[in-house]
């Protein structure tokens, strides 16, 4: 069932093996665990996953499938089964775009003047699936959101048709935050552009909302981008598109009597942006080379006790990918990826573990899926939610990326707390251990739609998704922050930075009981009435 495992791997999981049966403690009564053995045995994990030898885990790549075949020997100790037939492995197949950047090239024109635009410090071209040419006028178009629940719309004008639309990252704050991030991801923006006949795009990031700073997003810029190749599910693609470093928005707003300064202050009072065809427009030829990747989604199974419900899945999710090797920062160039997200893998694997040694039995089935593509768009888990390989119905998805334990786990935030019943679930079982439960301090980072919870929530399944909480103006929020501004899908990203172990290993164990609660429940978990993401489970 272990296909491409070398005599390297094999002698790292025999070692490990070893290892595990000393360190490894389970119990899902939280007084009798041993929580430095426990926290040890997932540290252990991720010391393989993030190891430089794997070389960041990108996807197609051999460090890939020696963590996928790891994985799999996990998933087979920890007495799980095969999800997809006989194998663990659900193959799913890429269509890599790279771009050629020398070979590309990008200008402003205004006034019949032509201005170079230099790739990195200026702006950063997107990769569309063939190589393209275009000519087109720029246009300001506020948020660049179509939002008809609410009569919103930034694309009624009409000279936005042959257009570039030029747009601040974000949205109106009066706008609920669920609404805001769908109608942000990228198919719905796409969507909402076609039906206005841009020809292209040039999103500006509000620098206050920044996860990474333009210096580091512009270090990566060559990273190859990745689209599902199955044509039934591939974005459509094409168009121009960009990202324009928010110092450097001069030259874009030349002429046209408004400031990208302006612009940003009018956001950050929340007041309405402004809307106007530009002076400027932008002449590219953008270059890439598209080849064919392989990959494959893990999935294994914990079968159901009850006759009836055991045709019922609860999944549990992780992504296995990361960005894999890009530029040397201080002569490192691996993207190791401890945190995004070999932790929730690690995480994933000692969950199952911990069922298996307690003998637990659920009267729903567990699905534990470890998912390829997360890092190029949540394709992998996209490819599955419309794929499954799993008999019965999915009914809940309890996702892991990133949590990010580093300080003592005493508050945990959840993304969808009030969208479902999971999120009353959540409340009971973090509630008997003393772990307070936080909503999302910042739903402007759309980040629950920004991890592969979402491939499951837009299928009309309800999900949860977490991160270690903190309380306004304390040092954990100062370490938190620090995270993603200095680590965040960066090369120290990696296995000296510090983690609370044992932190991680508690949160293990109320997923454990989060999973049995939900798995064991007589009714499936449910959108609450007022979720807008209830509409989805309607279709």
């Amino acid at each position: 069932m272990v296909h491409k495992k070398d005599a390297e791997q094999l002698d790292w999981v025999m070692r490990r093996k070893l290892a595990f049966s000393l360190l490894f403690v389970v119990a899902v009564s939280a007084a009798e665990t041993d929580w430095a053995a426990a926290g040890k045995a997932w540290w252990a994990h991720i010391e393989f996953l993030a190891d430089d030898k794997l070389e960041g885990r990108n996807v197609g790549s051999k460090g890939f499938d020696k963590a996928a075949d790891y994985v799999v020997s996990q998933f087979e100790q920890a007495g799980l089964t095969p999800g997809v037939g006989a194998s663990y492995s659900q193959p799913v197949e890429f269509a890599k775009l790279t771009l050629n950047e020398p070979a590309s090239s990008l200008s402003v024109v205004l006034d019949g003047v032509t201005t170079p635009v230099k790739p990195g410090d200026d702006a950063l071209l997107g990769s569309p699936r063939q190589t393209t040419d275009t000519t087109a006028p720029l246009v300001f178009a506020g948020y660049g959101l179509d939002i008809p629940d609410v009569n919103y719309s930034d694309l009624k004008d009409p000279a936005l048709k042959g257009a570039i639309a030029v747009y601040l990252m974000g949205g109106p704050s009066q706008i609920d935050g669920n609404l805001r991030s769908h109608s942000s991801s990228a198919d719905e923006r796409g969507k909402a552009m076609k039906a206005a006949g841009v020809v292209g795009t040039i999103a500006i990031p509000n620098p206050k909302s920044m996860d990474i700073p333009w210096v580091r997003q512009s270090a990566n810029r060559l990273q190859a981008r990745m689209g599902l190749a199955d044509p039934a599910l591939a974005a459509q693609g094409g168009n121009f598109s960009a990202s324009w470093n928010p110092e450097k928005t001069d030259l874009l707003f030349a002429g046209s009597g408004h400031t990208f300064s302006e612009i940003l202050a009018a956001a950050n009072a929340n007041q309405p942006l402004p809307h106007f065809a530009m002076k400027t427009s932008i002449r590219a030829h953008v270059v890439t080379t598209s080849e064919k990747v392989d990959s494959r989604n893990l999935v294994a199974i914990r079968a159901g006790s009850d006759p009836k419900l055991k045709n019922e899945c609860v999944v549990i999710s992780a992504h296995l990918d990361h960005l894999g090797v890009g530029t040397p920062v201080n002569g490192d160039s691996i993207f190791n990826g401890a945190m995004d997200d070999a932790s929730g893998i690690a995480s994933l694997i000692e969950i199952a573990r911990t069922l298996k040694a307690s003998n637990v039995k659920t009267k729903r089935s567990l699905v534990f899926l470890a998912v390829t593509g997360e890092e190029k768009g949540l394709q992998g888990s996209r490819y599955f939610s419309e794929r499954s390989t799993v008999k019965g119905k999915i009914v809940a998805d309890i996702n892991m990326d990133m949590f990010l334990p580093l300080f003592p786990l005493k508050y945990l935030e959840i993304q969808g707390l009030n969208e479902s019943t999971l999120g009353d679930d959540i409340r009971a079982v973090a509630g008997a251990v003393k772990v307070e439960i936080q909503a999302d301090k910042d739903p402007n980072a759309n980040r629950f739609i920004r991890s592969d919870q979402y491939s499951f929530i837009k299928k009309g399944v309800p999900a949860l998704a977490f991160k270690f909480g903190w309380l306004p103006g304390s040092n954990e929020e100062k370490l938190y922050k620090a995270w993603y501004t200095n680590r965040y899908h960066s090369v120290s990203d990696d296995l000296t930075q510090p983690v609370d172990k044992e932190a991680a290993a508690q949160f293990n164990n109320i997923l454990v009981n989060l999973l049995r609660r939900v798995a064991d429940a007589d009714k499936a978990p449910a959108w609450k009435s007022d979720s807008f993401f209830r509409r989805f489970a309607a279709k």
